[in-house]
């Protein structure tokens, strides 16, 4: 029997090669049949054979299984095969969308409905000195002290008086910080709506900042109280407070020291600046 398997053996390694696979399977499992006799031979080439076609049986199955699965530079889990590239998801965005509530701006707080400023009243010290007393009294509720001599300096102020509202806004800013002040104008002979609405927006938003206004009036107002008040040739009055939302304003005037401050209507106040203007 080990005579014939052999020759079978060296037959078809001669004679059909590409059969070798399938006769050494065969020979395997007679060889198992007679496990005695062959392990007992100490034939060394046909056990080299017998082990060669085993190797070549275990690539050919590799081989096979490469060419259904591409191969994978990451270990799938167990039982699974590795996905594709083209079945992969898509990565996510490396930038996501703002959080509303991180980058949406803080509503500003809604200022008081009525709000008076802590103020030093001084009375103008000559006839022409309106200007620099109401630029200190509008400093004063901002907690800043000025005296008059020098501040009608800084504005220029002659014997005529202080020239314009231009001037009130140069040297209001000149000692604020920030340069919030402005200038507005009324040029026509009484203010517009709009106008009116301008000023009560504007002595709300200062006088909640903590700051008083400036105002060049020309002419007659009256007050809330029912006192009049004349300036033909023009004057100057700070506005220290509001109330009503800024439909009355409270007025710190530096032309009589027996009646420092009063209260007018916005409306009225608007008028009164009319032709002239404002710092705020």
């Amino acid at each position: 029997m080990k005579h014939s398997v052999k020759r079978q053996l060296r037959r078809l390694a001669t004679e059909r090669p590409y059969q070798i696979v399938a006769v050494s399977a065969a020979a395997l499992v007679l060889a198992t049949g007679s496990g005695a006799v062959l392990a007992g031979t100490g034939d060394a080439p046909a056990t080299a054979q017998i082990t060669t076609v085993a190797e070549l049986r275990r690539d050919a199955a590799a081989s096979r299984g490469e060419e259904r699965v591409a191969p994978s530079p990451s270990t799938a889990p167990s039982g699974q095969a590795e996905p594709s590239a083209a079945a992969s998801p898509s990565p996510k965005a490396t930038s996501a969308a703002p959080d509303p509530d991180v980058t949406s701006k803080k509503a500003a707080p809604k200022p008081p409905k009525k709000k008076v400023l802590d103020y030093a009243h001084q009375a103008q010290i000559n006839g022409y000195y309106c200007g620099p007393a109401a630029v200190r009294n509008a400093l004063s509720a901002g907690g800043v002290k000025r005296d008059q001599d020098t501040l009608a300096a800084q504005l220029r102020t002659t014997y005529a008086g202080t020239n314009s509202a231009e001037d009130t806004t140069r040297v209001l800013n000149a000692v604020a910080k920030g340069d919030p002040y402005q200038t507005r104008w009324i040029r026509g002979g009484s203010a517009t709506p709009a106008q009116m609405d301008q000023l009560q927006a504007d002595v709300v938003a200062a006088v909640a900042d903590g700051r008083g206004i400036v105002v060049n009036v020309a002419g007659s107002a009256t007050d809330t109280n029912g006192r009049w008040h004349s300036f033909p040739g023009g004057h100057y009055v700070a506005v220290v407070g509001y109330e009503d939302e800024g439909r009355l304003v409270k007025i710190a005037d530096s032309a009589d020291a027996s009646y420092p401050s009063y209260w007018m209507t916005t409306i009225d106040l608007a008028n009164w600046a009319a032709t002239r203007g404002y710092s705020a």
